[in-house]
């Protein structure tokens, strides 16, 4: 579809406007094949890198900024051209800072949301057309904004998905769209999807009327993002291997992984997943030997010294390190080695540290997921026939591994920094202030990381948290001198034990731990306690429904090996809710593959 232009505003700008320019984009995402528009994009891009760029990246969709008076037009213009939003909008972090920034604007003004109706590619792909609404009511003095983003179409975009977003891909990938004429252009990081974006400016003979690319790549990848805003890549120059390139330290090992796609990739993606186990226990060992503790994000420090810090042998300590720096944990220079951002996660002084998990994942469950196999036989977990117990009894048994276990889902609990903000806590928190009591219940609350968020979120609401006695006595020193902490009450006990007359019930990664039979006695429980008028809130991964790659998949592993648990759709909990006597009102998106489910009694 080489005549493709993006459609002009007329004089008079309008609903109608936008309108046509959202169903010239659905046209054109339909029509696009992958490679076909990637040579378009790169002029000259051809032959072997035109393949494994393909093999990298697939178009996922084209963008447009449309400024509708109210959402109800805005669902009748998607109507008309044949779009159905199959999720709520979410707000976007990226764009409404863009056009802060053009229009010298607060971005706190400027409620851009995101659509991504679904349309299917030529052979049936699926795609999206993604839809930034920024609702602007005639008069409004948003109406000059709207006028000039309509003409300039500065957000109009194409993007292609990164099939395998780990730091080496992306680094090669951008280095290659640097090196055939595309500039860096700003990204950013979305926490309300967990994915991170990277604009560039199409080259100058670039055969599409888009005159910008976006690069898409699940998970946080702030690390990459801040190579690209600094133009890292744009020092790589033209026909110079990537070897020597990765000699001075530019870009490591990526260049070769996209030039050289003859030396037969599927050899090399499995030698890329059966090395997962050494990275997993790099970072163990990384945390292990708390190196982030004795490095730092600025100043860089030798192998030797480090290694004097904190007593390792030299030499193998420098194998481990060019390691993470090869996975972004650290970054390697000609003064030694500083941390990323995405090492100092491991750091124990962290906010919200990660070093936990790393330690729990590269020790227990390291070791009985070397009895997967038992697992996929039998349907019991590894950890079971590792230990001869479930690791909740284990854990009893076991005081230092299970304040490990707890400390990690307190980690965890970062992860879902949005849940505060649900409109049923909104909610609940408006009436208290307004002076009717409202208490949040947290069943199973590990340390209070979640309802401490909750509570100093909403400074009238109160909270009861739930817990085994030795954990709720963990979560009340957590708590305290906190701003939570006189509004906290801790209840000690078991599932059968979930304390009546609450208004808001939380369920934070729990039903997961459990099977079907399990979940149904748990959900029971939260029932019977629940007056009426009352709400649930149940946070786990979702499976998609299609199938598609999720975080949710690795999980749902996860569950099988070490507690008997299982990853569930969307439909399935709605079941599970129904045997019980609640009803699934919907569900919305959280960090990492998580959503927040929310269910009434029926």
């Amino acid at each position: 579809m080489d005549t493709f232009t993006i459609p002009a505003p007329s004089s008079t700008v309008s609903a109608v406007d936008d309108t046509a320019r959202l169903r010239a984009t659905a046209g054109f995402v339909r029509e696009q094949d992958t490679s076909a528009l990637l040579s378009r994009v790169l002029p000259g891009l051809d032959g072997p890198e035109l393949r494994a760029l393909t093999d990298q990246c697939s178009f996922a969709h084209a963008a447009v900024l449309v400024f509708p008076p109210d959402e109800h037009t805005l669902r009748t213009q998607l109507t008309s051209c044949g779009l159905a939003p199959d999720a709520p909008p979410q707000p976007s972090v990226v764009v409404r800072r863009r056009l802060a920034t053009r229009h010298r604007l607060a971005a706190a003004d400027l409620d851009v949301r995101i659509l991504r109706p679904a349309v299917h590619g030529p052979a049936g792909e699926r795609r999206a057309v993604e839809v930034f609404a920024l609702t602007t009511p005639p008069g409004s003095d948003l109406s000059g904004v709207a006028a000039h983003e309509r003409s300039a179409d500065h957000e109009a975009h194409l993007a292609f998905d990164v099939t395998r977003p780990d730091p080496l891909v992306l680094r090669g990938l951008l280095a290659s769209f640097v090196r055939h004429g595309a500039a860096a252009d700003g990204g950013g990081y979305n926490p309300h999807e967990d994915g991170t974006v990277f604009y560039l400016t199409a080259p100058a003979g670039t055969k599409t009327a888009y005159r910008r690319v976006e690069l898409y790549a699940s998970g946080d990848h702030r690390d990459v993002l801040a190579e690209h805003l600094a133009g890292r890549y744009a020092a790589l120059p033209a026909g110079r291997s990537g070897e020597a390139a990765a000699e001075r330290g530019q870009v490591p090992e990526a260049r070769p992984a996209v030039r050289q796609p003859e030396a037969s990739p599927p050899a090399e993606t499995l030698l890329r997943l059966l090395t997962g186990a050494w990275t997993t226990q790099a970072l163990a060992t990384c945390a292990r030997l708390r190196l982030p503790e004795a490095m730092d994000l600025h100043t860089a420090i030798g192998a030797a010294e480090l290694a004097r810090t904190v007593g390792a042998h030299p030499q193998s300590l420098a194998t481990l390190l060019r390691y993470l720096a090869m996975l972004g944990v650290v970054a390697e220079g000609p003064d030694g080695f500083r941390l990323t951002p995405v090492g100092a996660l491991l750091d124990s002084a962290a906010p919200a540290s990660m070093r936990p998990l790393a330690l729990m994942y590269g020790g227990a469950f390291y070791q009985s997921f070397a009895h997967l196999a038992h697992s996929v036989r039998t349907g019991r977990p590894g950890f079971d026939h590792l230990y001869g117990e479930n690791h909740f009894d284990y854990f009893v048994r076991h005081p230092e591994l299970a304040a490990l276990f707890d400390q990690s889902m307190a980690a965890g609990a970062a992860l879902f920094e949005p849940l505060p903000d649900h409109p049923v806590l909104r909610a609940a928190g408006a009436a208290a202030a307004a002076g009717t009591p409202r208490t949040v219940v947290d069943v199973a609350g590990g340390t209070g990381e979640l309802l401490g968020r909750i509570l100093t979120a909403h400074p009238a609401l109160r909270g009861i948290l739930l817990e085994r006695p030795e954990v709720a006595e963990a979560a009340r020193a957590a708590l305290a001198g906190t701003a939570a902490a006189g509004r906290c009450t801790f209840a000690a006990g078991t599932f059968a034990d979930v304390p009546p007359g609450g208004d808001v019930y939380v369920l934070s990664r729990v039903l997961h731990d459990w099977d079907d039979d399990r979940c149904r006695t748990i959900l029971r429980h939260c029932a019977e306690a629940m007056p009426r008028h009352a709400d649930l809130l149940v946070v786990e991964r979702l499976l998609p429904e299609d199938g598609s790659p999720s975080l949710a998949t690795a999980w749902d592993l996860h569950m099988l090996c070490n507690t008997g648990g299982r990853e569930r759709t969307a439909g399935h909990y709605a079941r599970l809710f129904g045997e019980c006597g609640l009803e699934l009102a919907g569900h919305t998106p959280l960090p990492l593959g998580a959503h927040t489910l929310h269910a009434r009694k029926a």
